[in-house]
C-alpha cells in the first residue's frame, strides 16, 4: 500500500489534507466513483459516435470522416490528461466543471453541426473545408475534455482510499471500458433509432451533468466552498436548462433545418432505420426532390441523367433478364423498362419503407413512372449482399448496383471484391455489370478503387462519369470480353486526363 505522510503546503485546498471525509462507507464511496467512470465513459463514446455520424451524413465518405474524428479525439484525450495534471489539488471541483462544460458541448454538438451545415449552404468560397473544420474543433473540444476526466477520477478515488497505483488504475480502466462497451452498444441499438441524433446527444449530455453534479456533492461536497457548492448547482441547472429546452424543440429545428437545406416545400421527411429519406415538392404534379441521407437522388434533369447514365450503357446487347441491386425509389426500373426486351426485372432492396413510399407517393410513383407496379418487375426486401450469394450461376443478361456511394462504411460490403465476384456468378457469358462508382472530381481514389476491385473479381472494366451537372461516376463490367461502352446514337465518347488519372469516358450533358 502507497501512503503519503508528507504535510501539506501551506494554503494547500482542502483535496490535499488527508483522507476525504465522507457521508458513505469507503467501499461504497468508491464504488460510487466508478459507477460515475462507467457512466462517464459511456457517455464520451456516445459523444465520438455521433460525431462520425453526424459528420459522415453531413459530408459523406464515412471512412474519411470516422479516421478524422476519432484520431483526432484521441490526441485531443492525451493532451486533456496531461493538462488535467494541473488541477490534482482541486480535483473534486476541477471534475465538477469538466462534467459541466463537457455536458454542453457534447450534448449541443449535433444541433450545432447541424444548423451551421443547413444555413451556411455549401460553405463555398474561403469556407469551403468549413464542416471539417468544425467538426474537427468538436472532436478537439470533447476529446480535451473526456481526456481531463480520468486523472481527476483518479485523484477522487486515491482520496476515499490509498491503494498501490496499479490496482486503482485496473479499478478505474474496467469501470471505463465497460462503459464504453455499453455507450457503444446503446447508440446504434438504441439511442440512434429510437430518439435520433439530435436528441440522443442532448439526452447524453444531460446524463453526463446528472452523473458528475451528484458524484461531487453528494461525496465530496465538503471539498468544495459553500460558494463553490452554490456555483456548480447553478451551473448544472443552467446546462440541463438549455438541453431540455433544445429536446422540445428539437422537432422544430429539424424542420427549419430541412426546410433551409432542401426549400420550403419539405413534404415528407423520415428515418427509415436504413436511410434519411427526404421528398420535396407537390404531391399534385409540380418539381419533386427525393433526397437519400441528404444527396439527392431523384427529381430534375441532372438526377434523370445519373439514372441515365447508370442503366442505358448496360442495356446495349441482351437485356431479358435484368436485376437491380438496390434501387428501392423505382428510378432505375424506370430506366429499364423503358428499353423494350426486358422479360423480368427482379429489384432487391433492403429498405421497405422506400419501397412502400416509392408505390404510394402520388409524386414519387409519377415520377418512376410505376415501374414498381409492372407485371415484369418482382421486388425483394433484402440485404444484397445476402440474396446475391442465394442467386443461381447464369441468371441474369444485365445486373446494375443503384447502391449508396463507395465511402459508406455501411456498405462497404457491397463494393468487395466477393461481392462483385457474386455479381459476375450470376451474369450470363454475355451479360453486363452496372456499377455506381461516386463521384470522380471530389473522391476519385475511391472511383479508381471501384474500378480496380471489379478487375480483381475477374471482371473487364469500362470507367464513365457524366459530363455537365451532376458528379457521378460508373463502372460498366462484363466476364467474358471487354463490355464496350456504347452509346446511344448520336452521343459521342470524350475522353480526359485529370490529375494522373487513367482516361475516363464522359458522357454528354444530354445523356
Amino acid at each position: 500500500m502507497i501512503e503519503s505522510h508528507a504535510p501539506a503546503p501551506p494554503g494547500a485546498p482542502p483535496s490535499w489534507r488527508g483522507p476525504a471525509r465522507l457521508p458513505v462507507r469507503q467501499g461504497t464511496g468508491r464504488f460510487l466513483v466508478l459507477a460515475c467512470v462507467f457512466v462517464c465513459a459511456a457517455c464520451g463514446l456516445v459523444y465520438e459516435l455521433e460525431l462520425v455520424a453526424l459528420a459522415s451524413y453531413l459530408m459523406g465518405d464515412s471512412v474519411t470522416q470516422a479516421s478524422v474524428v476519432l484520431s483526432v479525439m484521441v490526441f485531443a484525450m492525451g493532451i486533456g490528461s496531461l493538462a488535467a495534471k494541473r488541477l490534482r489539488p482541486l480535483a473534486a471541483a476541477g471534475f465538477a466543471a469538466i462534467e459541466v462544460v463537457l455536458a454542453l458541448v457534447g450534448g449541443c454538438s449535433a444541433m450545432a453541426l447541424y444548423a451551421a451545415f443547413a444555413w451556411t449552404g455549401d460553405w463555398g468560397g474561403l469556407w469551403a473545408d468549413g464542416p471539417r473544420v468544425l467538426i474537427v474543433a468538436f472532436s478537439l473540444a470533447i476529446g480535451l475534455l473526456i481526456g481531463a476526466e480520468v486523472p481527476l477520477l483518479m485523484e477522487l478515488i486515491q482520496r476515499i482510499r490509498r491503494q498501490d497505483a496499479g490496482g486503482a488504475v485496473a479499478d478505474l480502466f474496467a469501470a471505463d471500458y465497460v462503459g464504453a462497451l455499453v455507450g457503444g452498444l446503446a447508440f446504434p441499438f438504441l439511442l440512434l433509432p429510437r430518439l435520433g441524433q439530435l436528441t440522443s446527444s442532448l439526452l447524453t449530455g444531460a446524463v453526463n451533468v446528472a452523473a458528475g453534479g451528484a458524484l461531487v456533492l453528494g461525496l465530496f461536497r465538503r471539498d468544495l466552498t459553500r460558494r463553490a457548492r452554490w456555483t456548480l448547482v447553478v451551473a448544472g441547472i443552467a446546462v440541463l436548462g438549455v438541453l431540455a429546452s433544445a429536446a422540445v424543440l428539437v422537432d422544430d429545428f429539424e424542420r427549419a433545418a430541412r426546410h433551409a437545406m432542401y426549400g420550403d416545400h419539405v413534404r415528407v421527411a423520415l428515418h427509415t432505420g436504413v436511410q434519411e429519406v427526404v421528398l420535396t415538392g407537390d404531391a399534385d404534379g409540380g418539381p419533386v426532390g427525393l433526397y437519400l441521407d441528404g444527396r439527392l437522388r431523384g427529381g430534375g434533369p441532372a438526377a434523370r441523367r445519373y439514372h441515365q447514365a447508370l442503366v442505358r450503357p448496360a442495356m446495349h446487347g441482351p437485356h431479358g433478364r435484368v436485376l437491380i441491386l438496390g434501387g428501392g425509389d423505382g428510378l432505375a426500373a424506370r430506366e429499364v423498362l423503358a428499353r423494350p426486351g426486358v422479360d423480368r426485372l427482379d429489384v432487391v432492396e433492403p429498405d421497405a419503407r422506400l419501397l412502400r413510399l416509392a408505390r404510394t407517393d402520388p409524386a414519387l410513383s409519377r415520377l418512376n413512372e410505376h415501374a414498381l407496379d409492372d407485371p415484369r418487375v418482382h421486388v425483394t426486401v433484402a440485404d444484397p449482399f445476402d440474396r446475391l450469394r442465394k442467386i443461381p450461376r447464369d441468371a441474369y443478361d444485365v445486373v446494375i448496383t443503384d447502391l449508396p456511394d463507395p465511402g459508406e462504411t455501411a456498405g462497404a460490403k457491397l463494393y468487395s471484391e466477393e461481392f462483385y465476384g457474386l455479381a459476375r456468378r450470376a451474369l450470363r457469358p454475355a451479360g453486363r455489370l452496372a456499377v455506381h462508382a461516386g463521384p470522380v472530381a471530389t473522391r476519385p481514389h475511391a472511383f479508381w478503387t471501384v474500378e480496380t476491385t471489379l478487375r480483381a473479381a475477374g471482371l473487364h472494366t469500362a470507367a464513365y462519369r457524366t459530363n455537365g451537372d451532376g458528379d457521378w461516376g460508373f463502372v460498366l463490367a462484363a466476364g467474358d470480353r471487354p463490355p464496350g461502352l456504347r452509346l446511344d446514337p448520336g452521343e459521342r465518347e470524350l475522353r480526359e486526363r485529370t490529375k494522373g488519372l487513367r482516361a475516363s469516358t464522359l458522357l454528354h450533358p444530354r445523356y
